[in-house]
């Protein structure tokens, strides 16, 4: 998986598709200055779709930026269904809290 700082990567994909597919080429991320600021939520790297209930887990960087900014991302994937869907679907492992929340 690749991470980007940069929003307008041509690369980048945009919110929950059509169907199942594979995880996109690339994930847009807060700068590390950002990420460096602090957090305001704890950071936590596994979820649970509450739909299927497949756990899945993410890179550092993206579970840093959500703890640093909870609503930067509309969607995220799920492992069990191979689709982005909305991070209102997904509670976080461990604590049940809605990801993005």
């Amino acid at each position: 998986m690749t991470l980007t700082e940069d929003p307008s990567d041509p690369r980048l994909t945009h919110g929950p598709d059509d169907g199942p597919a594979a995880q996109a080429p690339v994930y847009l991320v807060l700068s590390e200055e950002e990420r460096a600021q602090g957090f305001i939520r704890p950071v936590r790297r596994t979820y649970v779709h509450t739909v299927c209930g497949a756990v899945t887990t993410m890179a550092p960087a993206i579970a840093e930026t959500y703890a640093r900014k909870p609503g930067f991302y509309g969607a995220t994937y799920c492992t069990g269904c191979s689709q982005h869907l909305p991070v209102g679907e997904f509670t976080w492992d461990g604590d049940g809290s809605v990801v993005g929340s």
